[in-house]
């Protein structure tokens, strides 16, 4: 690039379509001023400025930059009336961050900039308010000092705190002009200490270090971890834009305040204009919780024609942009500025409410009512809430700032949060006074925020909600003395490590964990999942293991079991020992007994599931993972058996001394003889237990394999031990031929697992064309079924064509085939070098989470080319973990799934995120 490149745009001609090049908020504050808002005047340096500064190795800025700055400056001197720099009549600048994406306080922003020894006395001058000159002189100092310097906010803090304590003062607002001036001083004092130099004077040499700052706030630590936590990818996010926008004052007096209001309530989505503001103050200090604000209703009491004109420019933002709006606004003596607007910030139960409203107020499409939601943020509808029935007494209210419960230990700070949750695996509350920006590692690895100061519009409220986590925040019952990691309430206390919970719904705060239970489906989500229903092409099904499972899965719309895992059902108190006595049998006979006992209750275990999930499909898979799976473990069997053999000796050595002691031929002896009876009988159970336990041990050391997941499972064991699945198919038959008796309409399917040649799958189709004919004459009834595959061996993909000759179905199981075809083992990378080959991109996502299309989605896509080459109508879907994962569904979509099969909880995640690929396909 050239000096004639164009790195600035005045707000009256920035394409507010054009986030990527102005940023979101430049963006929005181009388009604000354009259609008429009363918006300071400004202009944006942008994005493509950022990353030529950040490309450069000595960071310095592009140029042609700051003759652009420059001539802006004075654009701005014509519109206002003032000048940059001038003593008399000074032009002060917010100097303000903005990426394509919403970062909530992940970047920085300095306000008051211009401000120096004599423009100070030049703005005391105009506005005739010496107190109100030094207010915004110290804030100035502090920001640019933190900001653009590095000065630690605590150096700044002790200074503030001294002049306050001296001035015997509580509120910041309380501070007199005096006090103010004392406290500049002071705060020129600590940044010259600090960095060696004076703080600079010199306007524009302040903004060039401003902007500098900013553009480098795009790499802090806080904006990265923010990026890598939301996957906000460079296309959709690179570099920052720098807004520099006209200062307008809401410490300018009792008639002036500063505020944020949403459009809609973020919480739950009521139509209604929803924020806190304060009189006489800035606006950091309602973001940052420094003060606790007031709720905008009381603003009608307190300034009514300023909540008049807020509520118009509430009409006019959301009549716009047909989206719920985030805004920030001022009042200067009675004149009201919107200073920025973006898309709202909402937890999931307030974008669904808010999606059907809309809808139905002719304000946005189905489709972009589906589309607007992220899928995975169902999950936070799905969270627990506290159990109404638990009888616990809050020590606390706070603020309900983002709704749900948590249960974890106490934190005290964003460190030891990330060390406990992240690392440790433990579930914490993070409790601070406030949050900062730099306390985001924290938040990702918390189960909820608690704060002592601050409202629902504070930095903790906003971001835990984007989160989806709950907050308490503003609960100044709560003191927290950081320094000892200790909580006052009232009279009692909670220190780190105690467990609390906080109820984001409510606002209180508990002593110790309460019972939660599951949330229910609110109309509007029924309803929006209906429409996401009638969009998607592909079918969602649950994997489901019991009726209770299958309850659960049809509350949450599945319309089908893609999965049934009978070995689940094998671990059963009442089943285990029968399927022990099966796999520890010596003789087919031994072993027939065993399954001839299992026979009822898989059947009963089948016919269930029919009932729950009819009409639709039931899947149900045959026995899968290696039997010595049901076995105790090796190591444990030859310690119980040293323990018994330890337990005979002792009790074979007490009958011997009885005997030889002479004490069976006492006056006694009645009951010496019972005694030692007793203890006869006692080393005969003892010695039988030794037996069997010895017995299974020989069983389990012949069972033994080297890498049981690739060995004798699955159809392999079918074929070696045909009586396990032919007892298993006979069941299904059974209860679908009972159901069908009794007019329940049923759609059974039985899955093979592991195949990896249509031989395996012949020899078992034997099995069921024999039992099915048997089942149908012992019922006198027809019994439909469908015989179909698991595709997780990557051979089976190879040999699809040859596999759709005998089933009817192919069901992806896609934790194995990943595994395969990876060579990794799920269990060792994720705890070994998964979380590096992610963080140093050599994968960009973890395999097992998020379908990898590159590899395992190829090999699907062929097998199911291949396999609707030998029969067109076969049907495919798929039944790993990622069925339900939004990404993979896409795929799935695309390549002509007919189905994906998830976790029941998933299920809702999966209806939409069906309708989104749907939609995406329609362009």
């Amino acid at each position: 690039m050239n000096d004639s490149t164009k790195w600035l745009f005045a707000f009256e001609e920035g394409d507010g379509k054009d986030k990527k090049l102005l940023g979101g908020k430049g963006a929005n504050l181009c388009e604000m001023t354009q259609i008429g808002l009363n918006v300071p005047p400004g202009f944006v340096i942008s994005t493509e400025a950022c990353l030529a500064y950040l490309d450069t190795a000595d960071r310095s800025l592009p140029d042609g930059v700051m003759e652009q700055v420059r001539e802006q400056m004075a654009a701005l001197e014509q519109k206002t009336g003032k000048g940059f720099g001038d003593p008399e009549r000074p032009l002060l600048v917010s100097v303000r961050s903005g990426s394509a994406m919403s970062m909530p306080g992940m970047m920085d922003t300095i306000l008051n900039l211009g401000l120096n020894t004599e423009t100070l006395q030049g703005e005391i001058r105009a506005t005739g308010d010496a107190r109100f000159g030094y207010d915004a002189y110290r804030r100035f100092i502090q920001l640019f000092g933190k900001v653009a310097l590095g000065v630690p906010d605590e150096l700044f803090d002790k200074e503030f705190e001294a002049v306050k304590h001296a001035a015997e003062v509580k509120q910041d607002v309380d501070l007199s002009a005096a006090d103010l001036k004392e406290i500049s001083t002071r705060f020129l004092k600590v940044v010259e200490e600090y960095t060696g130099k004076p703080f600079p004077e010199d306007p524009m040499t302040q903004l060039e270090i401003a902007v500098k700052a900013v553009f480098n706030s795009w790499m802090g630590k806080r904006a990265v971890d923010y990026r890598r936590q939301f996957n906000i990818t460079p296309d959709m996010a690179n570099g920052t834009a720098v807004n520099v926008v006209t200062m307008v004052f809401g410490n300018r007096g009792d008639d002036s305040a500063t505020g944020v209001g949403f459009t809609r309530n973020p919480g739950d989505g009521e139509n209604k204009l929803f924020g806190e503001y304060l009189i006489n103050a800035q606006g950091e200090d309602v973001v940052a919780g420094i003060r606790t604000p007031k709720p905008l209703d009381r603003l009608k009491v307190e300034m009514p024609q300023m909540a008049e004109e807020l509520a118009e420019l509430r009409s006019k933002l959301e009549a716009h942009y047909c989206e719920v709006q985030d805004f920030e606004f001022t009042i200067e003596r009675g004149v009201l500025y919107c200073l920025q607007t973006r898309n709202g910030k909402m937890n999931a139960q307030a974008m669904v409410r808010t999606s059907v409203e809309m809808e139905k107020e002719g304000l946005i499409s189905k489709e972009r009512a589906l589309l607007r939601i992220d899928p995975m943020s169902l999950e936070q509808m799905l969270f627990p809430r506290l159990d109404p029935g638990a009888k616990a007494e809050a020590v606390a209210q706070g603020l309900p700032a983002s709704p749900g419960a948590a249960s974890g230990v106490a934190v005290f700070d964003a460190d030891r949060a990330e060390q406990l949750g992240r690392d440790l695996g433990q579930k914490v509350i993070l409790v601070r006074e406030e949050t900062k920006p730099e306390d985001i590692h924290g938040f990702f690895a918390s189960q909820g925020i608690l704060t002592s100061r601050g409202g629902k519009t504070s930095h903790a409220a906003v971001v835990a909600r984007g989160m989806g986590k709950p907050c308490v925040a503003g609960a100044e019952g709560i003191s927290v003395d950081v320094s000892r990691r200790e909580a006052l309430v009232g009279d009692t206390s909670f220190k780190e490590g105690d467990t609390i919970t906080i109820d984001g719904t409510s606002g209180r705060v508990y002593l110790g964990a309460i019972p939660t239970v599951e949330p229910d489906f609110t109309p509007e989500l029924s309803t929006l999942l209906a429409w996401a229903d009638e969009i998607a092409r592909l079918k969602v099904l649950a994997n489901a293991d019991t009726p209770d499972d299958a309850r659960s899965a049809r509350k949450y719309g599945a319309v089908g079991i893609g999965l049934a895992r009978t070995e689940r059902m094998f671990n059963a108190v009442d089943r285990l020992p029968v399927v022990i006595e099966m796999i520890v049998a010596e003789t087919p006979e031994q072993r027939q007994a065993a399954l001839d006992a299992l026979l009822p209750l898989q059947r009963k275990d089948f016919r269930e599931l029919f009932e729950v999930m009819a009409p639709h499909p039931v899947t149900i898979r045959l026995l899968d993972p290696p039997i010595h799976e049901f076995l105790p473990d090796e190591h444990q069997l030859e310690q119980d058996i040293g323990d018994l053999q330890a337990l005979a000796r002792s009790t074979r050595g007490m009958t011997a001394l009885a005997g030889a002691m002479g004490l069976l031929h006492t006056p006694d002896e009645t009951r010496r003889d019972l005694d030692v009876l007793r203890r006869q009988v006692d080393a005969i159970l003892v010695e039988e237990a030794i037996v069997k336990k010895e017995a299974m041990l020989k069983k389990v050391r012949a069972l033994h394999e080297t890498n049981p997941m690739l060995g004798h499972r699955g159809v392999r064991l079918g074929i070696s031990f045909p009586e396990i699945y032919q007892m298993q198919i006979r069941a299904i038959l059974e209860a679908a031929a009972e159901c069908a008796k009794a007019g329940i309409e049923v759609q059974p399917q039985i899955k093979v697992p592991q195949v990896c040649t249509v031989e395996e799958l012949k020899r078992v189709k034997t099995y069921v064309d024999d039992i099915h004919a048997q089942v149908q004459a012992q019922y006198g009834h027809p019994v439909n079924y469908k015989f179909g595959t698991m595709v997780e061996v990557v051979r089976a993909c190879m040999r699809a064509e040859s596999l759709a000759e005998e089933a009817e179905f192919f069901s992806f199981g896609t934790n194995d085939l990943t595994q395969a075809t990876f060579s990794f083992s799920r269990e060792d990378a994720e705890n070994k070098f998964l979380p590096l080959y992610n963080q140093s991109h050599i994968l960009q996502d973890n395999p097992f989470e998020v379908l990898d299309v590159k590899g395992v989605g190829k090999l699907m896509q062929l097998a199911v080319e291949w396999g609707r080459a030998m029969r067109p109508d076969l049907h495919v879907g798929i039944c790993g973990e990622h069925g339900g994962h939004p990404a993979s569904i896409d795929f799935c979509d695309g390549a002509g799934l007919d189905y994906v099969s998830c976790s029941g909880p998933r299920v809702p995640v999966a209806r939409l995120a069906a309708a989104h690929a749907a939609l995406k396909r329609r362009g």
